[in-house]
């Protein structure tokens, strides 16, 4: 028996000329960001390489080898390859610049996929009617999203619990010739229920929690034990009028029908829902999973 279900979209970014997946499998990806080809594990990627060994080992600039679950060290081909470099992103909206650069932790300040909410961001910005929309990212990292809002014309607050990344959100801003991003060092959700006290409104909300996390002063995050509380608040902090609200998790225990659930418990009035997987498409021909999402908006 056949039912009648939302649709699922599967989306992936289709034009930045700085990023590319060349191939994936055996637990590793094989990426270009700018002109460095970087060899990093990868828990998803549970098939086999298209490409051959000969082939990742000839393409390959610097590789991650893990010492622990979490951290490593790089190691690179020439000792003359930077441990920084600056790539570019942009769409028929804005533009922005990111530093990245070889962390101990295997990331390198971007993950690839979100560009596909980069673009619905700047385009839901450039929708609005209201003058300078506020919009607000929680869990922002190193402030990508928070850049293609502010380029795109709104009056951004970004929040992270880890100093370090918000110091390198803040270098990113500079690179992409910003300013005025609100940088707030602190756990989401405590800011998130004191800008409810506060009877504060945004336009835009974006959220990327983590499965694990701490605050800054030792907060405990754990994404199945908190998303839904910290839904039922931020859903409040949305302007009635004019919204929109992009939920990305990933967390290999999550489906898109749980972060739709999600939603329509949390926003039960919520127009324009849509729901899927972000992945990235090899060109190799593979694609490579990556989170699943939730977004709306008010038009």
């Amino acid at each position: 028996m056949s039912t009648n279900i939302d649709m699922i979209s599967l989306l992936t970014p289709t034009h930045w000329k700085d990023y590319e997946l060349i191939d994936c499998g055996d637990f590793e990806k094989l990426e270009r960001f700018g002109n460095l080809i970087l060899c990093r594990p990868e828990p998803q990627a549970v098939w086999k390489k298209t490409l051959s060994e000969q082939q990742w080992k000839k393409q390959t600039h610097i590789r991650f080898k893990g010492r622990t679950a979490t951290t490593g060290e790089w190691i690179k081909s020439s000792q003359q390859l930077p441990e920084r470099w600056n790539v570019e992103y942009k769409n028929d909206d804005v533009q922005i610049n990111l530093r990245l650069g070889l962390t101990s932790f295997k990331h390198v300040g971007v993950f690839p996929e979100q560009a596909v909410n980069w673009d619905y961001i700047s385009s839901c910005v450039k929708r609005f009617k209201t003058p300078a929309p506020k919009v607000l990212n929680l869990f922002a990292y190193t402030g990508a999203a928070s850049l293609i809002a502010k380029a795109a014309g709104a009056d951004t607050t970004h929040v992270d619990s880890i100093k370090q990344v918000v110091n390198w959100a803040n270098e990113n801003q500079e690179l992409s010739k910003l300013k005025d991003v609100r940088w707030v060092v602190e756990d989401a959700l405590k800011f998130v229920k004191r800008e409810l006290k506060r009877g504060k409104k945004y336009n835009g909300i974006i959220l990327d929690p983590p499965a694990f996390g701490h605050g800054p002063n030792g907060e405990k995050w754990k994404l199945e034990d908190h998303i839904q509380e910290m839904m039922q608040d931020v859903v409040q902090l949305l302007d009635e009028k004019e919204h929109f609200l992009i939920l990305n998790t990933y967390s290999l225990g999550f489906s898109s029908v749980i972060v739709e659930n999600l939603i329509k418990t949390s926003f039960p009035q919520v127009k324009n829902l849509e729901t899927g997987e972000l992945y990235l498409q090899a060109t190799s021909g593979i694609k490579l999973p990556l989170g699943v999402f939730g977004k709306f908006n008010s038009f």
